[in-house]
């Protein structure tokens, strides 16, 4: 048997960027002591969610994947802790920007997934900020197993989680940053989680969602046109079986870590099985891509 435990850290950030990479530490080693060995944080964990206005200045947050604080702290810890640990960056290549997410394994990084599909609205503007990712869907073999990560709004869009199952992905995880829609004035939070646990229904796979929670506000001023904003971040962190059954959620306002322990053998038995994959007709979705 091939059990791994996989763990959620669902987490408020402080103002100040060194608090937030304490703090984000103090919890991977919380979770590492309950067992877990593949450790997921929340999108941009490193900073208030910048993308709710537009400043030049915040071009200065991007770094090379080597240069940036939180990939080189959590590389000594992902080898002090023997973990897997992706952590979500503001990523700068030469004159290029983009959301990424960097996987440590046990102190090695194993690689770069920039965001696929990036969102625009009021409050989430991200193409300002962000060109689309150019690596594709990206599945990594681990010290725990063979993982796939998407970034936020990739989690809305099935094609990138069949994707990443078909690449040999065993398990999926998602760091996001998501919460009120003040323009829609919808609460989508269960309609959030409904589409990832389709992910895991319809690929026989886990699923480790890791959201921030908190009130996060922009003072207007001349630079951002005078808009005032703010978005409450509503947790709901989760874990799913291999079926789309959420097994544990944080509530909407609470620092949580989930853990779960997951047999991937059992669960590979189970999705052969199941018989989805045989019974695929991939001649028959070129609509997809047309």
């Amino acid at each position: 048997m091939r059990k791994i435990t996989a763990a959620a850290i669902q987490m408020s950030i402080p103002d100040k960027r060194e608090e937030a990479l304490d703090k984000a530490e103090k919890l991977v080693r919380q979770a590492a002591e309950q067992g877990a060995k593949i450790i997921l944080l929340p999108e941009l964990f490193e900073t208030r969610y910048f993308c709710q206005e537009r400043r030049y200045e915040y071009y200065d947050l991007a770094d090379k994947t080597e240069e940036n604080p939180a990939v080189i702290r959590f590389q000594k810890i992902s080898e002090m802790l023997s973990a897997v640990i992706p952590i979500s960056f503001f990523e700068r290549d030469v004159n290029t920007f983009y959301n990424s997410v960097a996987v440590l394994d046990c102190g090695k990084i194993l690689g770069v997934y920039r965001k696929t599909h990036i969102p625009d609205d009021h409050f989430y503007q991200e193409k300002f900020y962000f060109t689309p990712g150019n690596t594709g869907f990206k599945v990594w073999k681990t010290s725990q197993g063979t993982i796939g990560v998407g970034i936020c709004w990739d989690q809305w869009f099935p094609e990138a989680a069949r994707c990443m199952t078909l690449m040999g992905a065993e398990i999926l995880l998602y760091p996001t940053a998501i919460g009120s829609e003040p323009i829609l004035d919808f609460d989508s939070k269960g309609h959030w989680q409904r589409c990832m646990q389709g992910h895991s229904a319809a690929n026989l796979i886990p699923v480790v969602t890791a959201n921030r929670i908190g009130l996060e506000t922009v003072v207007p001023d001349s630079e951002n046109a005078n808009q005032k904003s703010e978005l409450k971040f509503y947790g709901g962190s989760f874990v799913t079986d291999h079926t789309g059954k959420i097994e544990e959620c944080a509530d909407s306002d609470e620092e949580k870590i989930i853990v779960r322990e997951y047999d991937l053998d059992e669960i590979h038995k189970f999705r052969l099985s199941w018989g989805v994959f045989r019974d695929r007709r991939p001649e028959m979705y070129k609509i997809i891509t047309e």
